[in-house]
C-alpha cells in the first residue's frame, strides 16, 4: 500500500481520536450549564407551543380584556414595545459583521 495513503489514515485516525478526547472534555466542563440550558429548552418549547395554539393566546387576551381593560392596554403597549424591540436587535445582528 502507498506510504503516503497509509500516513493519512494515521492522521485521520489521531485527529478522530483527539476529536474524541475534546468532546469527553467539553461535556464534562459542561456539566454545570446543564440546568440553564434545560431551562432554556422549556422555555423554547414553551414558545413553540404557543406558536401552534394562538387560538389559546388569543382567548386568554380578550379574557383579560374583558375582566381588566386597562390591565389589558398596558400589556399590549408592553407587548408591542417589546415587539418592536425584538424587530430592531434582529435588524442590527443581520447587520453587524459575522465573527468567526
Amino acid at each position: 500500500m502507498n506510504p503516503a495513503v497509509i500516513e493519512l489514515a494515521l492522521e485521520k485516525q489521531r485527529l478522530q481520536l483527539a476529536g474524541d478526547a475534546l468532546r469527553a472534555d467539553f461535556s464534562r466542563h459542561a456539566n454545570g450549564l446543564q440546568p440553564t440550558l434545560a431551562g432554556a429548552d422549556l422555555a423554547v418549547a414553551g414558545a413553540h407551543w404557543l406558536w401552534r395554539h394562538p387560538q389559546i393566546v388569543a382567548g386568554v387576551g380578550v379574557a383579560l380584556l374583558v375582566a381588566k381593560p386597562s390591565r389589558a392596554w398596558r400589556w399590549a403597549r408592553r407587548a408591542f414595545f417589546g415587539w418592536q424591540t425584538w424587530r430592531r436587535l434582529q435588524g442590527l445582528l443581520k447587520q453587524a459583521p459575522q465573527m468567526r
